[in-house]
């Protein structure tokens, strides 16, 4: 076996080990939900859309408020630790990882996440026509 090969496995390895770590560690700090368990939750929480404001202009759940991922660092002191966190992107992408991982540093406990994202959300929606 070359240094080549032994060096990529070893890349492939550090790769795959970092996205499982990663995956686990998103799941420890949120619990994903199904949209009726979400539905259930909206009135005594706050929800955040972490999709772009066009995105969020075109399309959202009923009483959402739109932090989106790239300001959403600075935009964390705008929710209550006291009340829980219902997060949602489209899918359930890396959006929602970097947010949950925000979150629970800087001391969120009660982060909840759609589960299967807004593409497959049933409830109440704002359209723009």
């Amino acid at each position: 076996m070359s240094i080549i090969s032994i060096i990529s496995w070893v890349i492939i390895f550090a790769f795959v080990a970092w996205f499982i770590w990663n995956y686990f560690r998103v799941r420890r700090a949120a619990k994903y939900i199904s949209n009726a368990e979400f539905e259930n939750m909206m009135r005594g929480a706050q929800i955040v859309d972490l999709r772009s404001p066009n995105e969020f202009r075109r399309k959202h759940i009923l009483g959402a408020r739109n932090l989106p991922s790239e300001q959403f660092k600075a935009s964390v002191s705008a929710l209550r630790k006291d009340k829980p966190v219902l997060l949602y992107d489209n899918t359930r992408g890396q959006l929602v990882a970097r947010a949950v991982l925000t979150l629970k540093k800087a001391g969120y406990k009660d982060l909840y996440v759609l589960k299967n994202g807004l593409d497959y959300w049933n409830g109440k929606i704002k359209e723009k026509n």
